[in-house]
């Protein structure tokens, strides 16, 4: 078991005042047998009011409504964590599914059918001549298949921190042969759909090694659900299979849907405020 502080800030300054709207925030980690909360504060300026809820997907999410006006905006998270999820391989998929390809189980098929439609349905002969390239596409072992994919991902593609808002599509970072984070956990989830593997989209955060001076930073990846196992965390941009260094906050059937921090303003015209995060992942 490790312990984890995490520390999350966000702020922004505006120019004058300005009024505003209900912003969404998603960053209370998700609680599971593997991961524990031992406390959580959350600290936002200006006035507001605040309501809790859980999303569709069982995603811990925070409502602010703010009620004066303000020219700035800061929202501070504080977590502390316990992650039991200490060896990532402990687990066994059902027989029939441990060769690929199989059928998932009709029982499951509904439940599923969310996470098996493509999100970017004219991408899909690109994914699958990249996939047929690298010899990904044809019968084996199922998690030998995951786990070759996520390597290739992470060893063939240019990592490239992206200010800009929002997700590259998978056909972009194939041309490109560059993306965030984001944009590999995007190619690595519609890659699975196209191979008919049930997956999801995950924002959360990442720890870095001590000698890292514990600088971490909001981080995506991507889960399949393998049958007997659940679902089943990858990470594309380091190719390692999702263990105790990183700690989800949201999944979702869309790669842009669980930003951690989502909202607007009504103000003056020009006022482009630009946000300052800082985000500090401490093991105790």
């Amino acid at each position: 078991m490790r312990r984890f502080n995490i520390n999350h800030v966000t702020e922004y300054q505006f120019s004058s005042p300005v009024s505003l709207l209900p912003h969404r925030l998603l960053l209370r980690p998700r609680e599971s047998h593997n991961l524990r909360i031992e406390s959580s504060t959350l600290e936002i300026f200006p006035g507001h009011g605040l309501q809790w809820k859980r999303d569709v997907l069982d995603n811990s999410v925070a409502l602010v409504s703010f009620f004066e006006t303000a020219d700035r905006l800061r929202i501070a998270s504080n977590v502390v964590i316990q992650h039991f999820e200490d060896n990532p391989f402990d687990f066994l998929v059902d027989d029939y599914a441990v060769s690929y390809p199989f059928d998932y189980a009709e029982a499951e098929q509904i439940e599923l059918a969310p996470f098996l439609q493509a999100v970017y349905p004219g991408d899909r002969e690109t994914i699958g001549g990249w996939l047929d390239g690298c010899g990904l596409s044809g019968p084996q072992e199922t998690f030998t298949l995951l786990d070759q994919m996520n390597r290739r991902i992470a060893g063939q593609f240019f990592y490239q921190m992206r200010e800009a808002p929002g997700v590259q599509s998978p056909a972009s970072t194939l041309a490109l042969n560059s993306g965030s984070c984001r944009d590999f956990a995007a190619l690595f989830m519609e890659s699975c759909r196209y191979l008919g593997l049930a997956s999801r989209f995950v924002s959360g955060y990442l720890f870095t090694s001590e000698f890292d001076n514990n600088i971490a930073s909001t981080h995506a990846w991507a889960e399949v659900y393998l049958p007997g196992a659940g679902w089943k965390g990858f990470d594309p941009t380091s190719g390692e299979v999702v263990g105790n260094r990183h700690i989800a906050t949201a999944v979702a059937r869309h790669p842009e849907a669980v930003p951690p921090v989502a909202g607007s303003f009504i103000g003056p015209g020009g006022n482009h405020p630009m946000p300052f995060v800082a985000v500090r992942v401490v093991a105790l």
